[in-house]
């Protein structure tokens, strides 16, 4: 092991292993299968993963697209307002005879959709813990398709709401469930790739939702807003098909004492590889000692559960990391369509520049694949906010020159343009493959709602201020507003630098023991954790610390 690479080395406590040893019986039994799983898995290449989990890769991909759907329509409800009909239906005539959609409705409309999402984050932490992966999405999809029905038959700004409200219920369960599957379905070499699919997943549903509006958006009549919103229809039925025939989560399984289940999962994820070192009984054995550990640590699974002790600080870095998201300045490309406008560009521009931004951000996705495997989701965090700050800065300088200059406006769009890039390079996609990989098992369901919801609280403080910021019957800053976004994202920065671990290669048994020994976030990436049933000096070095009368973990330099 190379001191560049490693710089210290955790140790699992043998004495508290035996503690909990005597508590759970099992756990000894599984101590050597489970060492063997995790040595397989962190010694597994990229290409190894997708040979040996095809069809894990195949089902994760099709349950991903359910956030498609929930991208498109959180897309329509930012981008309708810039629809002419649309504003001329529900919005207020302006003394120069334009039409547009009041600032307070704006915020009340794309918050509306938020607020329905916080209720249905929470009813999903318990409900998808109960019934599992497949038995949620399912039951979540079948109620968005019933709940269609009220936004397309909208007769109001008042009814529109409601609509979008209890579409948010549904929506929740989306926002969670996909990163939390590809999580729990692949292993350590294709976590990072799965879960941040998830965020190429929303900019292919921004992206069909732009070009629809695109389409539609010179439509005098009623149809400019009634089909974008019929389209939604499209998706349901086919993927409720498709995820009733999807296995469930084995780690689910395995938390039901389902074993037998688990295991039968796993070998429907898997393929009959023997070029790859596999044994599916010391993989369910690592999840099954993995989760005797966790409860051994912490016995109970609710939501209060995820603020004491460890996870209290597994919660503090999930939700930051959603809140980062929020706060680095996205909400101008939620709203980029409008933003363009009101910098200057006609309506047919300002869908043309929302296309190109979507489609450089599906291109971002790819990127951040090459990166992460090579600099690590840390690194990349870090990095992105440093980039984003600083385009934040120059749009908003920008801003200051005067409105009528065409060359300026495209200018501020380019630099728009850019910021999406950086983002879905970077903290866009990281993000998901964070809070889906730091929580611990079996709190990740509850961790990554908390953590979902507190994004929706600073999405809603957004939503608030970015249309009036926005808005020329309201503050009118227009692209000086980046300059408020340029200090969150500092701020978002400075957390990050500080508290943002990386779980890079790490499986989920190794970083239950950084957190549990509070090594720092700086310090992740160089600390080697050495399992438990790794007979070396270094064991020996244990025994000798028992015999010392030592009962804590032992933290001593690496040895080249």
């Amino acid at each position: 092991m190379s001191t560049s690479r490693r710089s210290s080395i955790v140790h699992v406590d043998t004495e508290q292993a035996r503690k909990m040893s005597i508590a759970n019986p099992d756990l000894t039994a599984l101590t050597d299968d489970a060492a063997k799983a995790t040595q397989a898995e962190q010694q597994m290449t990229l290409m190894q993963g997708l040979r040996l989990y095809p069809k894990a890769v195949a089902w994760s991909i099709l349950i991903s697209a359910t956030i498609i759907m929930e991208g498109f329509d959180i897309v329509l409800i930012a981008n309708l307002l810039a629809v002419p009909a649309f504003k001329e239906r529900f919005g207020e005539q302006l003394p120069d005879g334009s039409y547009e959609v009041t600032a307070a409705w704006q915020s009340g409309l794309t918050n509306g959709a938020y607020v329905g999402e916080i209720i249905g984050l929470m009813i999903n932490g318990i409900v998808a813990e109960r019934y599992g992966f497949r038995k949620t999405l399912i039951g979540a999809l079948a109620t968005v398709t019933c709940l269609i029905f009220i936004v397309f038959f909208v007769q109001s700004i008042e009814m529109l709401l409601v609509g979008l409200i209890l579409m948010g219920i549904p929506w929740g369960v989306f926002q969670t469930l996909t990163a939390t599957y590809a999580a729990e379905v692949c292993p350590v070499a294709l976590r990072a790739y799965l879960t941040t699919y998830v965020n190429l997943c929303w900019v292919i549903g921004q992206f069909l939702a732009s070009g629809v509006l695109k389409g539609v958006a010179e439509r005098p009549d009623q149809w400019a807003y009634r089909i974008p919103y019929a389209l939604q229809w499209i998706w349901p039925v086919p993927l409720m098909v498709g995820i009733y025939l999807a296995p469930e989560s084995p780690w689910w399984l395995v938390r039901k004492d389902r074993i037998d289940d688990a295991k039968k999962m796993l070998l429907r994820l898997t393929s009959r590889n023997r070029e790859v070192n596999f044994n599916a009984d010391e993989t369910v054995s690592m999840m099954k000692h993995t989760n005797e550990m966790e409860k051994a640590v912490s016995e109970g699974a609710s939501y209060m559960d995820c603020f004491k002790r460890t996870d209290l600080r597994r919660t503090e870095i999930a939700a930051m990391t959603w809140f980062t998201q929020a706060f680095c300045g996205s909400s101008f490309m939620g709203f980029s369509t409008y933003f363009f406008q009101q910098a200057g560009l006609d309506t047919s521009n300002a869908f043309t520049m929302s296309l190109c931004q979507y489609a450089i951000g599906a291109l971002g996705v790819f990127v951040a694949w090459f990166l992460m495997g090579r600099a690590g989701r840390r690194t990349l965090y870090i990095w992105g906010l440093v980039a984003m700050c600083c385009l934040l800065l120059i749009i908003g300088f920008l801003g200051i020159a005067p409105s009528g200059n065409s060359s300026v406006q495209w200018a501020i769009g380019a630099m728009l343009l850019i910021f999406t890039f950086v983002y879905d390079c970077t903290v866009g996609p990281v993000c998901y493959s964070l809070v889906a990989e730091l929580p611990s098992t079996r709190l990740r369901q509850k961790t990554v709602v908390l953590a979902r919801n507190f994004y929706n609280i600073a999405s809603i403080i957004g939503n608030i201020l970015t249309p009036r910021m926005l808005n020329p019957g309201a503050w009118n800053w227009g692209a000086k507003s980046a300059f408020f976004w340029a200090g969150t994202c500092f701020g978002c920065l400075v957390w990050t630098y500080f508290r943002l671990p990386e779980p890079k290669g790490r499986t989920y048994g190794e970083l239950d023991i950084l957190f549990e020994r509070k090594v720092s976030a700086r310090k992740f990436s160089s600390t080697f954790v050495e399992p438990m049933g790794h007979h070396s000096e270094t064991e020996e070095y244990i025994n000798e610390k028992i015999g010392e009368g030592s009962h804590h973990l032992e933290t001593v330099p690496a040895k080249s």
